[in-house]
C-alpha cells in the first residue's frame, strides 16, 4: 500500500468516528497531491511525538553523581605553657578560621583534649575539610595573599625565634572513606562544655592487613552500624600522609560521656557487630588503636 493510499484510509477511519468532518476530509484529500503530501507529514508527526512521549513516560531517571570523596587535614598544635595556648587560639579564632571561611571553607573543627590545663603536653587538634588535594596544596599560597589575614595573625605570625607560639606542629592528611564521603556536623544537644568528640586511630600490622580493616568499615557495614545506633560521627578516612601508617581514623561525638558509655556498650551488644567481628574475613586487621577525648572551642564551627 503507497502513502497515497494510504492516507485516504486513515481519513475514511476519522470519518466513522466523527461523521461530522466528512466533507472537509475528503475535499482536502481530493484537491491535490500537494495536500496528501502536507497531511501524511502532519501524520507523521503526531506519530513521532506520541513516540516520543511514551518513551520519556517509561525512561529509567537519570541518576545523580555520588558526592566527591573529601580530603582532611588534622593539624595538632603541641604546647608549652597556658601563654602558647592563648596565642593559638587568638591567631585561629581571628585570623585562620575567617580567612579559610573567606575561601569556602566551612566546617572547620577546633578541639582541646580533655585535660589539657594539666597535661605536661597540651595540645589543639584542627580539622579541615578540602575538596581536593589540589586545594590543600594551595591553601599557603592563597593564605600569604589574603592581606586581612595577615594583619589579624601577625602576633602569630611575626613570633620571635626565641617566643614561639608552639612546640611542635602535626599534619595528618586524610581521605573520606567511600560509605561517608563529606564531613558532616554532629547533632547534639548539650553545652559545648559537655559534648564528647571522640577521635579514634587504628594502626594496621601491614598495608594489606590495614586495607582490610578500611573494607570492614564499608563493604563490611561497619560504617552503617554506627549510623543506626546513632554515633554521630563527623569522618571516617583513611590517612594518606602521617607519622602512623598504615592508618585509618574516625571522629564520633556523644552529648557527654555518660552518652558515649552508653553507645559503645549497645555497639558491643549488637548482633551485627557481633557476627562481624568474628567473621574470618576481617581478623588481625588493627595491630593499634589509639583514643583521644576531646572537645570543641567556642569559636569551632562543629
Amino acid at each position: 500500500m503507497t502513502p497515497k493510499s494510504v492516507l485516504p484510509w486513515l481519513l475514511q477511519e476519522r470519518y466513522y468516528k466523527n461523521s461530522g468532518e466528512r466533507w472537509l476530509l475528503f475535499t482536502l484529500a481530493d484537491n491535490s497531491n500537494t495536500m496528501n503530501r502536507i497531511l501524511s507529514l502532519v501524520l507523521l508527526s503526531l506519530v513521532l511525538l506520541s513516540l516520543t512521549t511514551s518513551s520519556s513516560l517509561f525512561a529509567t531517571p537519570a541518576t545523580s553523581a555520588p558526592p566527591k570523596r573529601e580530603f582532611y587535614s588534622i593539624r595538632v598544635y603541641q604546647l608549652k605553657t597556658k601563654e602558647q595556648e592563648q596565642t593559638v587560639d587568638k591567631y585561629l579564632q581571628a585570623a585562620f578560621l575567617p580567612a579559610l571561611h573567606r575561601l569556602g571553607i566551612a566546617q572547620v573543627g577546633v578541639f582541646k583534649a580533655l585535660g589539657n590545663d594539666t597535661a605536661a603536653v597540651r595540645r589543639i587538634y584542627l580539622l579541615i575539610p578540602f575538596r581536593s588535594v589540589d586545594q590543600f596544596v594551595k591553601l599557603p599560597s592563597l593564605l600569604e595573599k589574603d592581606n586581612q589575614y595577615l594583619a589579624d595573625g601577625k602576633d602569630y605570625l611575626d613570633a620571635a625565634h626565641n617566643d614561639p607560639p608552639y612546640s611542635r606542629i602535626e599534619t595528618i592528611l586524610l581521605q573520606a572513606f567511600p560509605d561517608m564521603p563529606v564531613l558532616q556536623a554532629p547533632a547534639l544537644g548539650t553545652a559545648r562544655s559537655e559534648r564528647i568528640y571522640e577521635l579514634r586511630s587504628y594502626e594496621g600490622p601491614t598495608e594489606k592487613l590495614h586495607a582490610n580493616k578500611v573494607r570492614m568499615f564499608n563493604e563490611g557495614g561497619e560504617v552503617p552500624l554506627f549510623k543506626r545506633l546513632g554515633f554521630n560521627a563527623v569522618f571516617y578516612a583513611e590517612v594518606l600522609s602521617g607519622s602512623h601508617m598504615p592508618n585509618l581514623m574516625y571522629m564520633t561525638t556523644f552529648d557527654n560521656m555518660a552518652s558515649r558509655e552508653a553507645h559503645w556498650k549497645t555497639f558491643g551488644e549488637d548482633p551485627f557487630w557481633k557476627k562481624l567481628v568474628a567473621s574470618p574475613e576481617y581478623q588481625h586487621n588493627v595491630s593499634k588503636a589509639d583514643i583521644f577525648f576531646l572537645r570543641p572551642t567556642d569559636y569551632s564551627d562543629l
